[in-house]
């Protein structure tokens, strides 16, 4: 199993335009990527957004992130405070309740 994990800050009270962006626009094409298997968004107190992809191949988890961040700039840079960032790589720890 592999993650790709986007990150970035947004504007103070974006949080329902950023919902309403990301199910419309990210979810298709994350989802769309070879070896998809989840995807998950936080947004935190302090305004920042974190988008965990999970997949069965560390090729999709890179393809996502690449999507993800063209897309990102593309649709989300007016909410958003400075370029978000990526890091993708295998999950050595998980559990399931």
């Amino acid at each position: 199993m592999y993650a790709a994990i986007r990150q970035s800050k947004a504007k103070t009270g974006m949080a329902e335009e950023l919902t309403r962006r990301i199910k419309e626009g990210a979810i298709p094409i994350i989802s769309d990527v070879e070896g998809f298997m989840a995807y998950y968004v936080v947004y935190a107190s302090d305004d920042t957004v974190t988008a965990i992809s999970i997949f069965n191949n560390f090729a999709g988890a890179e393809e996502s992130n690449r999507r993800g961040l063209a897309w990102s700039e593309q649709n989300l840079a007016p909410l958003l405070i400075g370029p978000a960032t990526a890091i993708a790589g295998p999950v050595i720890v998980d559990t399931l309740a």
